[in-house]
C-alpha cells in the first residue's frame, strides 16, 4: 500500500493515529476507540470500488420500471399497514407522508432485506485515507465512533454497504448520528433492526435535513401538449411557474382533467424529453434530489412514493422514445465541451450539466428545447446529415 499523497506521505498507521486523536478531541471516549480499533483497517478493494463506481446511466422508464415495480409499491403499502402507529407518529411530528418514507425504505434496502454485508468501519477508514474524498470520510469515521460511543450500535453490528452507509434507509454515519431517533423506546437508535426507529429517523432526516414542507405535494404526472410551439425551454427544474400558468399553456392531468387554477409553483419535469413522461415537480421534489442527485434515481423515488400513495402508473406515450446510443452520447458530450460547456466526465451519462448544455444548444439551433439529446442535435453540431447518429428506440415501461 502506497502512502496517500494527501496526508503528506504519512503511512496508514500514522494517519489512523491522528484520526483517533481528532476523535478524542471532539469527545469520543477511549473505550469506543479501543472497541472499534480491530475494525479500523485499510482495504484497497473498497477504494477500488469507489473509484470504479458508475452513476445512473439507464433511461428513466427502464430504471423506474424495475425499481418502482408494482411489487415494491405493494410492499410499501404493506409496511405502512404493519407500522401504522410509527408512520402516523412520524407524519404528525415531522410532516412527512408515510408513502415518501416507504419509497426510500424500499429503494434503499428492500425494507431491510439488502443493507450490505461489509464492515462499515473498514470502508469508512479506507475511504478516509484515500485522497479522493478524504476529509468527508474522516468526518464519517468520527461520526461512526460517536454512534458506538452513544451506545446505538457496537462495532461488530456496523455492517452495511461498501460505501459506508448504515441501516435500512442507508444513512451515512453523520446523518445517523444527527437524525436517528429512538421510536421504539428501547434506549437505542437502531436503524438496522428496528422498523419504528427507521421510520422516525428517516422522517426526521427528510423534514429537518432536507427541509420537507408539511402538507405540500412533491410530484404529479401530467400531460404536456405535443406541439413544437410549446415553450419547451420552460421545462426545467430551475424554472417554477404557478399551476395556473401551466394550465394556460395547455398542461393537464394525464386523463385530460384541468390542473388546479392556483398559484402553487411547480416545475415541468421531462426526464426523457417532450415525448416521454411528464411531471409537475413541486418544492418538495428538492428533498429527493438532495437525497440522491441523480435525476433518474430522484424521479424514480418520487414517482414510487406517488404510487404507494395511490397514484396510477405512468401512462404510455403514443410513440416510442428514441435514445441515442452510448457512443453518440459520448460524442455529443465531446461536441458540447468543444462548444464551451462544462459537462463533467465524458461518460455517455446524461447528468444535469449535460442536460443544461443540450438545452442551450437546442435553443441555439431552434429545436424544441426539452433537454433530451436527439440525432438531429448531434448532426447539427457535427455539421453533417442527420442520419449519421441513428438512435435506439426504447419502449416506455408500464
Amino acid at each position: 500500500m502506497r502512502a496517500a499523497s494527501c496526508h503528506n506521505g504519512a503511512s496508514f498507521e500514522r494517519f489512523l493515529a491522528d484520526l483517533k486523536q481528532q476523535a478524542v478531541a471532539v469527545g469520543v471516549s477511549q473505550r469506543a476507540i479501543t472497541d472499534a480499533s480491530p475494525y479500523l483497517v485499510y482495504d484497497q478493494g473498497i477504494v477500488n470500488r469507489d473509484r470504479g463506481q458508475r452513476v445512473f446511466g439507464q433511461i428513466f422508464t427502464r430504471f423506474a420500471g424495475r425499481m418502482a415495480a408494482p411489487f415494491r409499491m405493494q410492499e410499501g403499502q404493506a409496511h405502512i399497514r404493519t407500522y401504522a402507529a410509527a408512520f402516523a407518529r412520524a407524519e404528525k411530528e415531522f410532516g412527512v407522508p408515510a408513502a415518501v418514507i416507504a419509497s426510500f425504505w424500499g429503494l434503499e434496502s428492500d425494507f431491510g432485506a439488502n443493507m450490505g454485508e461489509l464492515p462499515v468501519l473498514r470502508s469508512l477508514v479506507s475511504l478516509a485515507y484515500d485522497c479522493r474524498r478524504s476529509e468527508r470520510f474522516q468526518n464519517e469515521t468520527i461520526a461512526a465512533l460517536k454512534i458506538i460511543d452513544r451506545g446505538d450500535l457496537s462495532p461488530a453490528e456496523m455492517v452495511g454497504s461498501w460505501a459506508g452507509e448504515l441501516g435500512q434507509t442507508q444513512f451515512l454515519p453523520t446523518h445517523y448520528f444527527t437524525y436517528a431517533v429512538d421510536y421504539d423506546g428501547d434506549g437505542r437508535r437502531n436503524l438496522l433492526r428496528s422498523g419504528p426507529d427507521v421510520i422516525g429517523s428517516t422522517a426526521n432526516y427528510i423534514a429537518t435535513g432536507l427541509k420537507w414542507r408539511r402538507g405540500e405535494p412533491w410530484l404529479e404526472e401530467v400531460r404536456a401538449p405535443q406541439d413544437a410551439a410549446f415553450p419547451w425551454d420552460q421545462a426545467d427544474l430551475t424554472i417554477q411557474l404557478p399551476r395556473a400558468k401551466w394550465t394556460q399553456l395547455g398542461v393537464t392531468y394525464p386523463d385530460g382533467r384541468a390542473l388546479p387554477n392556483d398559484q402553487l409553483p411547480a416545475s415541468l419535469l421531462l426526464p426523457m424529453g417532450r415525448n416521454g413522461p411528464a411531471f409537475l415537480a413541486y418544492a418538495n421534489f428538492a428533498a429527493f434530489t438532495e437525497w440522491n442527485n441523480s435525476l433518474i434515481y430522484s424521479t424514480t423515488a418520487a414517482y414510487l412514493a406517488t404510487r404507494i400513495a395511490g397514484a396510477p402508473p405512468m401512462r404510455r406515450p403514443s410513440a416510442q422514445v428514441a435514445q441515442l446510443p452510448l457512443n453518440a452520447l459520448k460524442e455529443l458530450q465531446q461536441l458540447l465541451t468543444r462548444a464551451g460547456f462544462d459537462v463533467g466526465k465524458i461518460d455517455g451519462v446524461l447528468g444535469q450539466q449535460s442536460r443544461s448544455a443540450v438545452k442551450a444548444m437546442q435553443i441555439k439551433y431552434g429545436l424544441p428545447a426539452d433537454s433530451w439529446p436527439t440525432a438531429e442535435l448531434v448532426a447539427r453540431m457535427r455539421g453533417g446529415p442527420r442520419a449519421q447518429a441513428a438512435p435506439t428506440a426504447l419502449p416506455i415501461a408500464r
